[in-house]
């Protein structure tokens, strides 16, 4: 139940302010974080498309808002579990990402879905 609260905290979608924040920090940090959690999340293809819908300005306010949440969340280095603890780092991560992607899954767009795709496509050819 308080795991329930807290991540209904973190996904709270934030003000206009907030949400600028939060998408210049996804923006800076989303790719090397993603490197490293790829392994310890078993749906990043499904993360990525979170993250172009996130970034999408025809996505609804509201929707962008929980994406943004949850992946500024993503990509913070030290939050609930520290992502540097092995086996563990990413556990609550994935939790906070899970939750706001059934949230908001169907507004994510075939074209992000397929941006994904692509993107993790050309992350493997690095």
């Amino acid at each position: 139940m308080t795991e329930d609260l807290k991540i209904g905290e973190i996904l709270a979608p934030g003000s206009d302010d907030d949400n600028r924040r939060r998408e210049e920090r996804v923006r800076d940090r989303f790719w090397n974080t993603a490197r490293r959690a790829a392994r310890q999340v078993p749906f990043m293809e499904e993360v990525v498309a979170g993250y172009y819908c996130a970034l999408d300005r025809d996505t609804p306010p509201r929707v962008r808002g929980t994406l943004l949440a949850a992946l500024a969340y993503f990509v913070l280095p030290l939050d609930m579990v520290p992502d540097f603890l092995v086996g563990l780092g990413f556990t609550d991560d994935v939790a906070v990402l899970m939750a706001a992607l059934n949230m908001v899954r169907s507004h994510i767009a075939p074209a992000h879905r397929l941006a994904a795709q692509q993107a993790l496509e050309a992350e493997e050819r690095r």
